[in-house]
């Protein structure tokens, strides 16, 4: 390995400790200095619980299951392989009982978790018992471990793989693969295809907002199919591994899904392993062996409170008997897991998923992941410990990562593996045709972060709401300057929020649905979409608040979603507002700096993007002083007062 690369991945694991301890001081705060009843509001507590179940577990680890008696609508933080506290309230003791475990198991009201413990402290029986979110080391961990054995990998395909991604060593491509390509893509998409099935080390699908990113690379990955048995299929994000799942099964691929199943979406539940698990024609008999188990713990209970040495005898006699039921269980468990595994073509999961025990030491040719451009890079490493070659999806000009520590993100933590590897290897394709909006809606993004490449398909180049004036105009911005639209700043959520420009904003919605049931009234249906965004939570709580004070508004309520830009990504509408809320003579433009945030915001909309923002305070900056000089060339500039005495 070169120093160069030694020295980046030692970087790369301080940036990654200084993160942690943000993270760490921000849990601190919210849980540790937090009451209870807090706690039990934002999800991270649950109390009271009671005890529905015990016994022994995988590798004879100690386990219960609680049930949470209140608050049972509540959503909460809990999930699999997330550290927890039991803990009891009962007696008039100072001191905290509490025991430390692990989550295997998460549902809307039940938790399964594994203790490290031989028994339950006797204060089990005592009640009053809850349980707490501690800090999450083991995500932090397996990044960690995965980053130093990257490090450390000698003369290995590891190695290899290190210093293609890091461009160090040049990344290699077949040309003897065929691929006459596919009558339903597109010539970039199948050029990516192609791309992907030549591809020795890594390739890279790059694909811009509206481009048909997922489907590429599902059809990238069914292509792969044909020559691997089994590949790897990961993202940063659940809902991203659940989309994918959910395409490729309908491609007709044996897929399962590894992770937690409250992580899970409902209509992905019956591709878990968990799943497939009980629909096992042993599944029976684990369930009984379990059964038999829990009933022997239960007896061995009986004699916490009076021991005897014959009690201590006797006791011991049912717990190995309990230990030698619940090993039973597992080992067929185990057997019917390994044939899971064995039948399906695709492994989908999380990227720190792919660490998850159950994969045990599994390796294959391919590893595919999307999103790769919203991963943190240690993250990214946990995956391709277990590939020989690499597939990256994404766009790197979206959303970045999420990072807590300011530091840390400016010292290079916000940069992507993905990022590092596209300007370091020739080893990308780009998806060149969009397929969601009107090509004045496009345009802006294309010539700011595509170079200009981008084209709109010719069934939404000029797909407009209407011919009325109001519907037919794609993109339009409404200007407040000089309207006296003042930013408020609020302390207690440390959010800025500007309520009349807000409240000009749900006007023109207002007169924009009416003039859509007036001369189009057909389009209200179920499927008819309006997104609100703003970067600011105190702006998106205001819309909230007052959008049913129109009457319209109220009624078409169903139809519209309010969000910060994160919660769109991915997403698209019919119709998109935006409120960029910064007005103030000091020129700071906080959040709308991020140019990636605001680049998703502006490619949501499929026909009509309004936004509406103080001109003086957003021309600070060279991308909206951009911006504006383009609204100006197609015509599209408003101002507030146009409105404000209708």
């Amino acid at each position: 390995m070169t120093q160069q690369a030694s020295d980046e991945l030692n970087q790369l694991l301080r940036l990654l400790a200084m993160e942690k301890e943000v993270d760490l001081a921000q849990y601190q705060e919210k849980i540790v200095n937090t009451p209870l009843h807090t706690r039990r509001e934002q999800g991270t507590s649950w109390y009271p619980v009671i005890i529905v179940e015990s016994g022994f577990g995988i590798g004879e680890r100690l386990y219960i299951e609680v049930e949470r008696t209140a608050q049972t609508h509540m959503p909460h933080t809990f999930g699999q392989g997330k550290a927890v506290s039991l803990f009891s309230n009962a007696g008039n003791t100072k001191e905290k009982n509490a025991i430390e475990g692990v989550v295997v198991y998460a549902g809307l009201n039940r938790l399964k978790i594994s203790f490290n413990e031989d028994d339950l402290p006797d204060w089990i029986d005592d009640g009053k018992l809850g349980v707490d979110l501690l800090f999450d080391e083991s995500s932090y961990r397996e990044m960690e471990t995965a980053v130093k054995k990257v490090k450390e990998a000698d003369k290995t395909r590891l190695a290899q793989l290190r210093n293609v991604l890091l461009g160090y060593s040049k990344a290699g491509f077949t040309c003897s693969v065929f691929f006459s390509g596919l009558p339903h893509l597109n010539e970039s998409q199948n050029k990516a295809v192609h791309h992907v099935l030549q591809a020795q080390d890594v390739g890279i699908i790059h694909g811009p907002p509206g481009t048909g990113k997922t489907t590429t690379l599902v059809e990238a990955i069914i292509q792969t199919l044909k020559t691997e048995k089994q590949v790897l299929v990961c993202s940063p994000s659940n809902a991203a591994v659940d989309l994918l799942t959910e395409k490729l099964a309908n491609k007709g691929a044996a897929v399962v899904r590894v992770g937690n199943p409250a992580r899970v979406s409902e209509d992905m539940l019956q591709h878990t392993v968990d799943a497939k698990v009980q629909t096992d024609r042993n599944f029976p008999q684990i369930k009984q062996l379990r059964k038999q188990a829990d009933e022997y713990n239960r007896m061995a209970r009986k004699y916490k409170r009076h021991f005897g040495k014959a009690e201590r005898d006797q006791r011991k006699l049912i717990l190995a008997e309990a230990r030698k039921l619940s090993q039973e269980a597992n080992n067929t468990e185990k057997y019917i897991t390994e044939g899971i595994f064995a039948r399906t073509q695709v492994i989908t999961c999380t990227l720190v998923g792919a660490a998850n025990r159950m994969l045990g030491d599994r390796t294959f040719q391919t590893v595919f992941i999307d999103e790769a451009a919203q991963a943190l890079e240690p993250a990214t490493w946990i995956p391709i410990l277990r590939a020989s070659r690499v597939i990256f999806a994404g766009d790197h000009c979206q959303l970045p990562p999420t990072i807590k520590s300011q530091q840390a993100e400016k010292a290079g933590l916000a940069i992507t593996l993905f990022e590092k590897t596209m300007a370091r290897q020739q080893a990308d394709v780009m998806l060149t045709i969009q397929y969601r909006m009107h090509e004045q809606i496009m345009q802006f993004s294309n010539n700011q972060f595509y170079k200009g490449e981008l084209q709109a398909d010719e069934s939404v180049k000029e797909k407009t709401l209407g011919m009325d004036e109001w519907l037919s105009q794609p993109l339009t911005f409404i200007d407040t300057a000089g309207c006296g639209y003042e930013e408020k700043y609020n302390p207690e959520n440390q959010s800025v929020s500007n309520g009349e420009e807000a409240n000009l904003l749900l006007k023109h919605l207002n007169i924009l649905l009416e003039h859509i049931k007036t001369h189009n009234p057909g389009k209200l249906q179920e499927t008819f979409q309006i997104g609100i965004i703003s970067p600011y939570r105190a702006q998106i709580d205001y819309l909230q608040a007052h959008i049913t004070s129109y009457s319209l508004l109220a009624e078409c309520r169903k139809f519209i979603s309010i969000g910060t830009v994160d919660g769109f990504q991915g997403q698209e509408r019919e119709i998109i507002y935006i409120s960029m809320v910064r007005s103030n003579d000091r020129g700071e433009i906080g959040f709308l700096n991020d140019i990636r945030r605001m680049n998703v915001a502006l490619t949501r909309a499929k026909m009509k993007l309004v936004v509406i923002g103080d001109s003086a305070t957003l021309s600070v900056h060279p991308f909206y002083q951009d911006f504006l000089t383009y609204i100006e060339d197609i015509n599209a500039y408003k101002s507030a007062w146009e409105y404000i005495n209708d």
